[in-house]
């Protein structure tokens, strides 16, 4: 196989420099082209400055179809429709979107994104629809319970991420004045996400009618989402560890493991780390993932090596940042 013309649309934020990061070292990618109106003519390095003396190139202000095998679209939610509806031509070629544009499905031919669910269609896609970060944490806290019909009763979640999941554009909750030292609940029962979770909970288990209530907090630490989801089932805790750990056992990034995990064994990689235990009739789910990898551009490239037909790891061999 030839290697890869990567291009990237939107390409200043925070999700598109941890895919240019991981790309410039990936075995099939030979060039990535990064696309950014407001940053065109200048340096990379200059906006991403964690890749200085790794990537020299500039900012493009518009891709060249012809140049490319797939295109990230990394804009804002409610750009991307906008902008391939500019820019039909790419459609020719893979897409894999960021946003939450085309994650319901039904959008444009997109496929759902999550590897751990959808493996076998994402291989045969053209489009892919990545799903948000905190949809990822709380859907692999689930996936096996859901897939085996285990889950009696409402769904309660919390979940705790860091200021990247909002963003590079500055706004008062993000500022470091107010984030540091603070914690806040933020779209409590509301979050945009729930949409794509209740989709995936229909797809494995049609037959489920609970309501999911979901808080969510800003918290004080810049990467990393840690949720907590807790249902009522049936079956013992040894059961439950072992479908887990079935489920999950083909899937290189999403390790169920006996003890309670924390965000620093998962911050920089693609990792997702799932604890199972119960009280009473109560399971308790904790996932950790990293907002912007597992959550978002690592996935994106998992999903990348997917429709390539690469092994699924590739190039995302990261090592966590424990201290």
């Amino acid at each position: 196989m030839h290697k890869l013309n990567i291009g990237i649309v939107g390409a200043a934020g925070y999700t598109a420099g941890e895919l240019i990061r991981i790309l410039c070292n990936h075995p099939n990618v030979d060039q990535i082209i990064a696309q950014s109106e407001s940053q065109k003519g200048k340096k990379i390095s200059s906006i991403h400055t964690d890749l200085v003396g790794d990537v020299e190139s500039e900012f493009q202000e518009k891709l060249d179809i012809r140049e490319l095998d797939v295109v990230f679209l990394c804009k804002g939610h409610g750009q991307s429709q906008t902008y391939l509806a500019a820019h039909t031509e790419l459609y020719s070629i893979k897409i894999i979107d960021l946003s939450q544009d085309f994650r319901i499905s039904g959008s444009h031919e997109f496929v759902y994104g999550l590897p751990e669910m959808s493996r076998k269609w994402i291989r045969k896609a053209n489009y892919i629809a990545n799903p948000g970060c905190f949809a990822t944490a709380i859907q692999l806290g689930l996936l096996p319970a859901m897939a085996a019909s285990l889950v009696h009763g409402d769904i309660h979640v919390s979940g705790l991420t860091g200021s990247t999941g909002a963003g590079q554009a500055k706004t008062a909750t993000s500022h470091y004045s107010w984030r540091n030292d603070n914690a806040s609940v933020y779209k409590a029962f509301e979050h945009q996400h729930l949409r794509e979770i209740g989709q995936s909970c229909d797809q494995l288990n049609p037959s489920f009618s609970g309501r999911m209530n979901f808080i969510p907090y800003r918290g004080a630490f810049t990467r990393g989402i840690i949720t907590s989801t807790y249902f009522n089932s049936d079956e013992s805790e040894a059961i439950l560890k072992s479908i887990y750990k079935d489920y999950y056992e083909r899937h290189p990034f999403t390790h169920v493991i006996d003890h309670n995990p924390d965000l620093k064994m998962v911050t920089n990689t693609n990792k997702a780390l799932v604890h199972v235990s119960k009280s009473e009739n109560q399971v308790l789910i904790i996932t950790v993932i990293d907002n912007l990898l597992k959550g978002a551009s690592g996935q994106a490239i998992q999903n990348m090596n997917l429709i390539f037909d690469l092994d699924e790891a590739t190039g995302l061999a990261l090592k966590s940042n424990v201290f």
